[in-house]
């Protein structure tokens, strides 16, 4: 099995249920785990799952509004699946850093852990 990690990826996004949060927008961390089996030794690019393009994926996600950080990991998992149907499980994590709620110091994140 192997392991492909995004880590601490910063996003900007407009993503909440308030109205400032869609209006002024927040900052944004991704970190996400793919694990595919191969069954042989890779040489190639096609023969794994291009980092570049998970990358891609959330980064076009993040761009387009949600209430919830749920339907972003949910989106951003089958969108990675479909791309890359050797997935065999998808780790996501989303994290809100600074959310807008009264005397709150540090982040809150919404995980998903996808098996296939």
């Amino acid at each position: 099995m192997i392991k492909i990690s995004l880590g601490h990826i910063k996003l900007f996004g407009y993503h909440g249920i308030h109205a400032e949060e869609r209006i002024c927008g927040a900052e944004f961390e991704v970190n996400m785990d793919v694990f595919f089996d191969p069954g042989h030794e890779i040489r190639e690019i096609h023969e794994t799952i291009d980092y570049a393009v998970l990358y891609s994926i959330i980064r076009e996600r993040m761009k387009i509004p949600a209430e919830l950080l749920e339907t972003l990991v949910q989106d951003i998992s089958s969108e990675v699946k479909e791309m890359f149907p050797q997935v065999v499980q998808i780790n996501i994590t989303i994290s809100k850093i600074n959310p807008p709620l009264v005397n709150f110091q540090g982040q809150l994140s919404v995980s998903m852990n996808n098996d296939f």
